[in-house]
């Protein structure tokens, strides 16, 4: 049988014992591959180009720019780019949620354990799913930036999509919705993709946060 092919992980983290530890769990693992490490942001963004990985753990606070315009630069300037999880010692740290703002997949704290950090991983790589939906929520209602009215694109969601926008929030994958509203899994991927479209959203993370911020979620 053909070994599948692993997903390539950088990690980004201003401090050496950090990155070992996270090296040595999740190199442990047959179907994940450490490419590459950088210590500061700068060279996270320069890394990231170079090795092109399909995930990477970005620390959110380090020296010369920080993991929030890290993100932003290496998702403005790559055509395909990763999947980026900030790690983080506080879960409702206004960092985080701005950094999931700035397009990052999710978060994971640095006490996690190794299940967790694998887990995750694995998870943002499929992109089938949310990242601790529940952590999001209540990262949403302490430091969303509320629109003094609903952006157009609420109005222009359909019946359906609307139902699968708020199953994305419970962190649901899209074989989860399929059976949940009892249609096929070719037709939930079809939603979601209308829903990034109108919320002219990346991904699934970027979709709930913005339904949060425009009330759609927690009823403002």
């Amino acid at each position: 049988m053909t070994r599948p092919t692993p997903i390539r992980v950088v990690l980004a983290d201003d401090e050496r014992m950090v990155r070992s530890a996270l090296r040595a769990i999740l190199s442990a693992e047959p179907d994940l591959e450490v490419v590459g490490e950088a210590a500061t942001g700068a060279e996270a963004v320069s890394v990231v180009r170079d090795l092109r990985p399909d995930v990477v753990l970005m620390d959110v606070r380090m020296p010369e720019i920080d993991g929030i315009r890290a993100t932003e630069q290496i998702l403005a300037t790559l055509d395909d780019p990763p999947r980026i999880v900030v790690v983080t010692t506080f879960e409702n740290d206004s960092y985080v949620y701005d950094a999931l703002r700035a397009g990052a997949a999710g978060f994971l704290l640095k006490r996690a354990d190794a299940d967790a950090l694998v887990q995750a991983v694995r998870l943002v790589a499929r992109s089938d799913s949310l990242l601790f939906p529940a952590a999001v929520r209540t990262l949403a209602t302490e430091h969303a930036r509320a629109y003094p009215a609903p952006p157009e694109w609420v109005a222009k969601l359909t019946g359906r999509e609307r139902e699968v926008l708020r199953h994305m929030a419970q962190g649901l994958t899209n074989a989860e919705i399929a059976r949940r509203m009892e249609v096929g899994p070719a037709t939930v991927k079809s939603h979601v993709a209308a829903v990034l479209a109108k919320t002219g959203t990346r991904d699934r993370t970027q979709a709930v946060i913005a339904a949060y911020e425009a009330g759609f979620l927690n009823g403002r």
